[in-house]
């Protein structure tokens, strides 16, 4: 399979919770916006040269690429791991930025403002992570063997779980403080007792039944 036709084969694919197409780069602290969704995830490919509906426009300059550098390792804290692989078809150069994910999560991005923020990729969207997520991403760095103790605010907590429920709300009707219900759900959602989804552009938490 020459270059052309393996860029085709992941054009193919389309955007995705794994592929994200990048027409150029202008900014590096967007491109590390993606960079941090994918690290933070499942680890996914940037096709930067390429348009949205699929269409080869190549990169243009050597300022590009460094550019996809700074948003790794100078946009993204910790750095995140990345790799670039460059592909000529059609006399244009496709470059195709592969991230990992992560095991030191979150991987904040450095947003246009100077501020650090961690995003998720959502089938074809890099969303804000949580706090919940930020939360479990914490718990996730503990010992396998810590257990959950079911305690009167756990017991409380999950009674007040009835149906898909925004952060917001669940503070509301637990009348918990909010950073304890923060990290109630996450421990929640790590030992498999609560699933967290997203939904017209809010996350929500539900219970799982057992």
């Amino acid at each position: 399979m020459d270059d052309k036709q393996y860029l085709l084969s992941l054009i193919r694919e389309g955007e995705h919770q794994q592929q994200d197409f990048k027409y150029r780069v202008a900014d590096a602290s967007k491109l590390a916006k993606s960079v941090s969704a994918f690290a933070n995830t499942d680890g996914g490919r940037l096709l930067i040269g390429v348009r949205d509906d699929g269409h080869l426009s190549g990169v243009r300059s050597e300022e590009e690429i460094y550019m996809m550098h700074q948003a790794a390792y100078r946009y993204c804290k910790p750095e995140a791991s990345i790799t670039f692989d460059t592909y000529h078809a059609e006399g244009r150069t496709i470059v195709v930025a592969t991230v990992p994910p992560s095991d030191k999560r979150p991987v904040c991005a450095q947003d246009e403002d100077g501020r650090m923020c961690a995003y998720i990729r959502i089938a074809d969207e890099n969303i804000v992570a949580s706090p919940v997520h930020l939360a479990l991403w914490r718990e996730s760095q503990k010992p396998q063997g810590t257990m959950i103790t079911y305690d009167d605010d756990i017991r409380h907590l999950l009674d007040v779980m009835q149906g898909n429920l925004t952060l917001n709300q669940i503070v509301r009707l637990s009348h918990l403080p909010r950073r304890k219900v923060i990290i109630m759900l996450a421990r929640l959602i790590r030992f498999g007792l609560v699933r967290w989804d997203y939904f017209n552009q809010q996350f929500t938490f539900k219970q799982i039944e057992t």
